[in-house]
């Protein structure tokens, strides 16, 4: 069966497949490894299999891909210099190729994030030899050429040679040049004869030069003579020579043995390589065909999403929806010629061995494949002269070698089956055959002319029609593939446009039966109406996706414009806010001058109008509070009344910002009190403000406990006197007291973000000076600190600096 098998296979030209792979591939032993990928019935294996080239691919389009180059198998030769023998140049070049190729596919991989994925095994086996590659390198120039830096005494050896070469042809130079010796030469050029330098002699002058004949020229005239005077720097070149080979063949006996001493890591780190680079071919294969992975299963349900015949033109070709396996467990497929009934069945046979061969297939997300234990194929003609065999009796002779092997895990693919004999005894066939073989639970497509076959598929439950879609009006195949409706032959539109005279299509129509006459008609309305709900679909599918367009739209808008309002109040609110410190900041300056005046002069009506000039200050400022934040009112209740005086620690709701904050100081006599919210902390009027008694907390937005530590914390007073600053008054504390209040309010200011604090501990006796100096002095905040000067309140207070 297995030459069936693959006979199968060729038919549904899996072997192009595996060939466009082998291309991809960079030395000989992975594409012989791809070129012999066969399909896979094992589920579990499947899946692994399609999960690494699914995760190749997902590596290459992140990291990009890894470089391959073509190296050679060097497990024999690594093996043969293991054993001792020597190997060529030309081996210790392959091997040095391979060494590269370990490194830098090693290197790739580490620049990948140690990602995890189903190849890391074969990442874990590469074991790059540094060593052994830089060695190579730097000994090996070519083939036949070892180079200088092999070894010292390699260089020490050939710098003498040159020097010694130098020195030889100075000498031979100068006899050239002389006009004794020029006369009896031939030509003034040295010449080598067997490695030894020469001098070309006339034959006529053989005995006025001393020195030892190597050679004659081919004519006589010309005698090359080894001269006396060089003969022994000539001897020494060549015994150098001789070194210099000897000293070549120990480097290169050492880089045989040091390569035979990592024979085994080299042919583990060989195959590991060569199954990458199948993997990574079979991913730059999906990439090319642009190709997903579909979820396999081995239930024998087909659904393919778009699928696209991958030797056809990726931008010509029309993809096509296929479901088989589900519902129903065959197809007939019916249309024109040339409609794409067959291309229909070879997409679906190729998609699967594809998939079962570790290949990502050209279908779009959703699809679905299972695994099966035979693809049977009878598709194209297969007439026989040798066998003398007719077209009919070829295709019967598969037809039951499939029936003999076709299962519950068969996929059988039939095309025009039945044809080629008499359409009624043939189409009578055709529908005995399937029976059979749904009888034998076998997943079944078949494509066919015949009207009796198209009847079987309405009768059928476990049957579907299909057809290949044909547009009436062009005369043209769409290509498409509708599942659920029968197609027409189209044969008399199609003849009558190539030019049949009428009356033999006249003719031919009033041959027809009546009964295929109804049902070519009934057909045609189907077609008239599938391709009417086709178009309310496509526009009822457009009009959704408008819709939800401009939905989408008006939802970017309306936040857009949320947040240029939260943006502009908050802009607003900013610039009061700078305003009003800054006219403080100013006030407070003249404030201090009055006073320093009031010190010099000391005289009582100057002192009330000093007194009186900063109680409307005051007032002034808590107006300019009030009106600082263009926000309006109309949100504000001018019926609520507060439920009882507002105390430091109480939860507000602050009703025209919609926001909660946190009392931060008990109101003065104008109805103004401190609101902290977040980070930011505003004086506002009370009527702004509504109460939530369920949610008390402190000043710190933790909920109060009950005992007295806690209630002093919560007692904490916090008032914001400029910007960038933050008062503490624990005046009349206990020193524990005063130092617990101070802590929480150090780490408040922290987290706030507030560089200079105020605590105003009061003069007294100063053991609460002193016990927060001490704490100052030791807390891990805390930058510097200081008494307070004139105008801070001298040593009632210590002013502090954060980190």
């Amino acid at each position: 069966m297995e030459h069936q098998i693959n006979k199968y296979y060729k038919t549904l030209e899996l072997d192009k497949i595996l060939n466009m792979l082998a291309g991809l591939t960079s030395n000989e032993e992975s594409r012989r490894m791809a070129l012999a990928l066969t399909p896979e019935t094992d589920l579990e294996r499947v899946r692994y299999e399609n999960l690494k080239t699914d995760q190749a691919l997902s590596l290459s389009v992140q990291f990009g891909t890894p470089p391959f180059t073509a190296f050679k198998d060097i497990c024999t030769t690594s093996a043969r210099a293991r054993s001792g023998a020597i190997l060529s140049l030309r081996d210790l070049m392959d091997i040095t190729v391979m060494l590269r190729q370990i490194r830098d596919l090693s290197r790739w991989y580490d620049s990948c994030e140690n990602v995890e994925t189903e190849l890391s095994y074969l990442f874990s086996q590469l074991t790059p030899n540094n060593w052994l590659l830089e060695k190579l390198e730097r000994s090996i120039i070519s083939e036949t050429e070892i180079s200088d830096a092999a070894s010292p005494e390699l260089s020490a050896i050939r710098r003498k040679i040159h020097r010694a070469e130098m020195q030889l042809r100075e000498t031979l130079d100068k006899m050239i040049k002389s006009k004794t010796t020029q006369q009896y030469l031939q030509e003034s050029n040295v010449t080598i004869r067997d490695g030894r330098f020469v001098l070309p002699v006339k034959a006529e002058h053989r005995g006025q030069i001393s020195g030892l004949i190597h050679d004659t020229s081919a004519t006589g005239q010309t005698i090359f003579i080894e001269p006396m005077a060089i003969v022994e720097a000539n001897n020494d070149i060549r015994l150098l020579e001789s070194k210099e080979q000897e000293e070549i063949e120990r480097i290169i006996r050492e880089l045989c043995s040091d390569c035979g001493d990592f024979s085994e890591a080299l042919a583990q780190n060989y195959r590991a390589v060569t199954e990458l680079n199948l993997y990574f071919a079979k991913s730059n294969l999906a990439a090319k065909l642009n190709c997903s992975m579909p979820e396999i299963t081995d239930d024998g349900v087909i659904s393919l999403k778009k699928a696209r015949h991958p030797l056809l033109d990726r931008k010509k070709a029309v993809p096509i929806d296929i479901e088989l396996g589900g519902s129903y467990q065959s197809l007939i497929i019916t249309g024109p010629n040339t409609g794409g009934k067959t291309v229909a069945l070879k997409t679906t046979g190729l998609l699967v061995a594809m998939t079962m061969c570790g290949l990502l297939i050209p279908v779009s997300d959703g699809s679905r494949i299972s695994v099966f234990d035979h693809i049977l194929v009878d598709i194209g003609d297969s007439q026989s002269i040798e066998q003398d065999l007719s077209t009919f009796s070829a295709h019967t002779n598969k037809v039951i070698e499939i029936i003999n092997t076709a299962d519950e895990h068969s996929l059988v693919l039939l095309d025009e089956l039945g044809s080629g004999t008499d359409p009624v005894e043939g189409a009578a066939l055709a529908v005995a055959v399937i029976r059979r073989l749904m009888s034998s639970g076998a997943r079944l497509m078949v494509t066919t002319h015949y009207q009796e076959l198209k009847v079987f598929a309405i009768d059928d439950p476990d049957t579907e029609n299909a057809s290949c879609e044909f547009n009436i009006e062009t005369l043209r195949p769409t290509y498409r593939l509708i599942v659920g409706s029968p197609g027409r032959s189209n044969a008399f539109a199609i003849s009558e446009s190539l030019g049949m005279p009428q009356d033999v299509i006249a003719a031919a129509k009033a041959s027809v039966n009546e009964a295929n006459t109804r049902l070519e008609e009934v057909i045609g309305k189907l077609e008239e109406s599938r391709s009417e709900l086709e178009k309310q679909r496509d526009e009822i599918r457009q009009l959704k996706q408008l819709e939800k367009e401009h939905e989408a739209a008006i939802n970017r808008e309306r936040q857009e414009i949320e947040r240029s309002k939260a943006d502009e109040l908050e802009r607003a609110r900013q610039q009061a806010m700078s305003i009003i410190e800054t006219t403080k900041a100013q006030s407070n300056e003249l404030l201090d001058e009055l006073e320093r005046l009031r010190k010099e002069k000391d005289k009582k009506d100057f002192s009330q109008n000093v007194s009186g000039m900063k109680s409307r200050t005051k007032q002034s400022f808590n107006k300019m509070y009030d009106t600082a934040n263009p926000v309006s009112n109309s949100a504000q209740d001018d019926d609520y009344v507060l439920p009882r005086k507002l105390r430091r620690g109480d939860t507000v709701y602050v009703v025209d910002l919609q926001r909660k904050g946190i009392v931060s100081g008990d109101p003065d006599g104008s109805d103004f009190v401190y609101v902290q919210m977040g980070v930011m902390k505003t004086k506002m009027n009370i009527s702004r403000l509504r109460l939530e008694e369920a949610e008390k907390v402190s000043y710190t937005g933790k909920p109060k406990q009950g005992n007295r530590a806690a209630r002093r914390a919560g007692a904490v007073g916090v008032k914001a006197e400029r910007r960038g600053k933050m008062e503490l008054d624990i005046r009349g504390c206990a020193c524990d007291d005063g130092v617990y209040q101070l802590d929480a309010f150090i780490d408040q200011a922290v987290m706030s973000n507030i560089s200079t604090i105020t605590i105003i501990h009061g003069k007294g006796t100063g053991l609460l000076r002193k016990a927060v100096h001490q704490r100052l002095k030791n807390h891990p905040s805390v930058k510097t600190f200081r008494l307070g000067v004139y105008g801070e309140g001298e040593d009632g207070v210590t002013i502090a600096e954060l980190k």
